[in-house]
């Protein structure tokens, strides 16, 4: 009798990567961003607020801004240390400008108060959304069971140009995308299609590539031949409806005491794009 045929091995990385990278160019890319110039006469800092699920790395990704440009570790937004936790560690609206070795670059990032399944439990869609639009004051706690309105004291009546957010940035953990529960996707779906004829770019962040994909894991710079992370960016986009290449793969600094050049460069890759597409709608803005 025979040996039976075994049944033939299918490798977890494709032959070409599915996306141009820029690894070795994280010196080129943090001098474009050191050098960056505001489209609007008016504006010294491009707003940018990031929102997203709990636990999925929001202030860990603001921190990893910081780190990159710094060159050290920072811990500017304060972090949860249980991961797992159930429950939002951000739970007011805190702006955090973006700080390179020669001091303030002009961007800043707005943290908000994670979003939960649970109609009454972390932030409301409302209030990111007002938060976009500059009608929430600095500080603002959010109050998962009522939204802001017009007549809270932290309400914004006529906001400044340099009040409003000109990216949304969504964090969503790779590791569990799969099996968001569809309130949440809800939540994110209602933020997007309430801003989307405003032209506000959107952006996602896939953070935690490395505890997703075991391949990644032992090396970073396979992110972009992993069947696993192009799976997971595919379905992200099914799922949120935010285009493929408005989505980038990141790893946040959380246990590390020092940078590394691959996760600098992932970081970066995702900032630029992000300040890019914000100062391309601030320039619309201002020919209006």
């Amino acid at each position: 009798m025979g040996n039976r045929s075994s049944k033939p091995t299918i490798s977890p990385e494709l032959e070409k990567p599915w996306r141009e990278s820029e690894w070795g160019q994280k010196e080129a890319l943090k001098k474009s961003l050191e050098e960056f110039s505001v489209s609007h006469p008016d504006i010294k800092h491009i707003r940018i607020l990031v929102a997203g699920q709990i636990g999925a790395g929001k202030s860990s990704f603001i921190n990893s801004v910081n780190s990159t440009f710094q060159g050290r570790i920072t811990n500017g937004a304060v972090v949860n240390a249980n991961s797992v936790s159930s429950h939002s560690f951000t739970n007011r609206i805190t702006t955090h400008r973006v700080r390179g070795a020669d001091g303030d670059l002009p961007f800043v990032l707005t943290d908000t108060m994670g979003l939960k399944t649970e109609a009454m439990e972390g932030s409301q869609p409302e209030d990111v959304i007002k938060a976009i639009y500059g009608h929430v004051k600095e500080n603002y706690k959010f109050n998962p069971e009522e939204p802001i309105d017009h007549k809270s004291e932290d309400y914004i009546r006529d906001p400044l140009l340099s009040d409003q957010a000109f990216c949304m940035v969504y964090v969503v953990d790779s590791k569990t995308i799969n099996f968001t529960d569809a309130r949440l996707i809800d939540k994110l779906r209602i933020i997007r299609h309430r801003i989307r004829d405003t032209r506000i770019p959107q952006v996602i962040v896939l953070t935690k590539v490395d505890e997703a994909c075991p391949l990644v894991k032992n090396d970073l710079k396979k992110v972009y031949t992993s069947i696993t992370i192009k799976r997971k960016i595919q379905v992200c986009s099914e799922m949120i409806g935010v285009p493929l290449n408005c989505i980038f793969p990141v790893k946040n600094y959380q246990d590390e005491i020092k940078i590394n050049n691959d996760v600098d460069v992932l970081i970066l890759t995702a900032f630029e794009q992000i300040v890019k597409l914000a100062n391309d709608r601030l320039r619309e803005v201002a020919s209006n």
